[in-house]
């Protein structure tokens, strides 16, 4: 069962982890790398919920997917908390670590849902817009929801603008 606190104490040894060896960058890269195998992989998830796969297994399957692709700081880290029978909490520690990474850098976070692909002039733009108000360095993530008509939603810093046509159609029914 995941746990806010346990995620966010390991993702702090971790960032301290990184610090010292200074490849905080590189972490928070394989942090996002270990997040999306998470987040996508149905499989995976329900092996490391699984109390009777063996913890060997299941470094095994670690090893597998991340060796060649993020740095030893972050496969021994993945290993060691494998080992402590906390795989099921991967994907909160991988989560917790990129949020404390953004905040060390002073980045924010701006989820912007369209109706279309935005092409980059626009989303140059918007993170323009959303640097200026805020002051920070912006990160964008996009997704594209086909159910809008048209428009987009932006998320930010506990922020909302709602720039769809859904918003616009049901703020004018209010008004008639």
């Amino acid at each position: 069962m995941e746990d806010y606190r346990i995620n966010t104490n390991y993702a702090k040894a971790l960032f301290l982890l990184a610090s010292e060896q200074g490849v905080v960058d590189d972490v928070a890269n394989d942090m996002r790398l270990v997040n999306d195998v998470c987040s996508e992989n149905r499989e995976l998830n329900l092996i490391f919920k699984n109390p009777v796969v063996k913890v060997n297994k299941k470094i095994n399957i670690v090893t597998d997917l991340f060796e060649a692709r993020i740095c030893k700081t972050s496969l021994m880290f993945l290993l060691f908390v494998v080992r402590k029978n906390r795989s099921v909490n991967l994907r909160g520690i991988s989560d917790a670590f990129v949020e404390m990474y953004r905040k060390s850098k002073n980045i924010i976070l701006t989820e912007v849902v369209s109706a279309s692909e935005i092409d980059s002039q626009s989303l140059q733009l918007i993170t323009q817009l959303v640097s200026d108000f805020t002051g920070k360095q912006v990160e964008i993530e996009t997704s594209v929801n086909n159910k809008m008509m048209g428009g987009f939603k932006m998320e930010f810093d506990n922020n909302m603008y709602d720039a769809s046509i859904d918003a616009k159609l049901s703020k004018l029914r209010k008004e008639f």
